[in-house]
């Protein structure tokens, strides 16, 4: 049996009528917890002595004198209490894996539970410090394979300069794992989160954001909200496998609005992948962009499609659908190509292999294989090139025949129609 060591300044404490015997040193034994050690500033003490000093704190009569004491206390919890402790846990080789240090700790034998209060300290991995630690209270299990902290917990990795706070922490050594829960919120010079729960492999260098998750960024600045988003923090790269949100700003106004059923975020290239069911919406000019995924690019102000896209500008009533596209935010133009089909508000259309469409201008530029169709009037016309506005049917159609140039001038009803 491993007794606590201690100087003379330690005091122990119980209860009124509270039975103390050996079994009470058990949870602070190196048996008991593989390495599990008490650090206090008291002196040595064999357990006679302990005894003593228990009993005279209680006040009571000693539990040996008379049977009756003895049962009477039986039901009632067993309480040992130090000063100035330090708690330590250590692996099969020695290595610690966690330290915690309290000026006040308290063992409760039927609990089979320690428990420190207002701790600091470190957790360890491979032998070196990874986080700090500190909290209200602390609870250990005997059994030593998990630290438990409740109470304003705040956590914090010195090297990449992560703050973890919420009110419990878990601490899982043989997992690399250490679970920050109940109120999240990690800040970063990078990013800041709020969750309910976040999940940090610390070999992995990851961090688990579930529940609720609000995440945001400096650079470039946006803000992310889903249910969960993993952090990948060497690669500086944010990941979610469930649909969400994701706002840009620019002075702090959004800009663009872009959202999905999973997404990948590059903070270092500041591009953001959208993927199944993958929407960007634009302030300026009112634009919608959907397709099943896209790439955006923040820095360059650009978004990107191989796969079908549809591109709804709700000022003009104007749909695009083609094959692939790419805008060109900052300076409103879109390059569409494959099976282009614009169609207007009065189902006017123009459909082309190739479309170049200025937003600002409010203009069309098309090529290849030309199918231009009006309603009222009805016409129709094909071609090689078009340019125009489709919204006021304003639209010039030419013609590459060997035969000789043909230009059709296309111009509202109300005009007329000349060749």
């Amino acid at each position: 049996m491993n007794y606590p060591k201690c100087r003379q300044k330690q005091r122990v404490t119980c209860a009124k009528k509270v039975q103390i015997n050996q079994n009470l040193f058990r949870f602070f034994s190196l048996k008991s917890l593989s390495s599990l050690q008490l650090k206090a500033n008291c002196f040595y003490l064999p357990v006679t002595c302990l005894l003593l000093i228990g009993l005279a704190a209680c006040g009571g009569t000693s539990p040996i004198d008379s049977p009756s004491n003895e049962a009477d206390s039986s039901p009632q919890e067993s309480n040992l209490t130090f000063f100035d402790v330090t708690l330590e846990q250590a692996d099969e080789v020695g290595r610690p894996v966690w330290k915690v240090r309290s000026k006040k700790a308290i063992y409760t034998k039927e609990k089979q539970l320690g428990q420190a209060e207002n701790p600091v300290g470190e957790l360890y991995q491979d032998g070196k410090p990874i986080y700090q630690i500190q909290a209200e209270t602390a609870d250990i299990v005997q059994d030593g394979q998990k630290l438990f902290l409740k109470g304003k917990i705040v956590a914090t990795d010195p090297v990449n300069g992560i703050v973890l706070r919420g009110n419990e922490l878990e601490w899982l050594p043989q997992e690399d794992l250490l679970i920050v829960r109940n109120q999240l919120n990690g800040t970063h010079k990078q990013l800041q989160a709020v969750a309910q729960e976040a999940r940090v492999k610390t070999r992995e260098q990851r961090i688990e954001f579930s529940g609720g998750v609000v995440a945001q960024s400096v650079d470039p600045q946006m803000q992310m909200r889903t249910e969960h988003l993993i952090w990948h923090i060497e690669e500086e790269k944010l990941i979610s496998d469930r649909p969400i949100e994701i706002d840009r700003y620019n002075n702090n106004q959004i800009t663009d609005r872009g959202k999905g059923d999973a997404a990948e975020v590059n903070l270092k290239t500041k591009i953001a992948t959208i993927q199944k069911n993958a929407q960007l919406e634009l302030v300026d000019p009112p634009t919608q962009i959907a397709s099943e995924s896209m790439t955006w690019d923040m820095s360059a102000e650009t978004v990107k499609t191989n796969s079908p896209i549809k591109i709804v500008q709700r000022a003009e009533n104007v749909t695009v659908t083609a094959n692939q596209g790419e805008m060109k935010i900052q300076q409103k133009i879109v390059n569409l190509s494959g099976n282009v089909n614009a169609v207007g508000q009065r189902s006017q259309s123009l459909k082309s292999n190739q479309l170049t469409w200025y937003l600002d201008k409010k203009l069309l530029e098309a090529q290849g294989n030309i199918v231009y169709n009006q309603i009222d009037p009805p016409i129709n016309f094909t071609g090689e090139t078009a340019v125009g506005n489709l919204q006021t049917e304003d639209i010039i159609v030419k013609s590459g025949q060997s035969g000789g140039r043909v230009v059709t001038e296309i111009i509202p009803q109300d005009l007329g129609i000349r060749n």
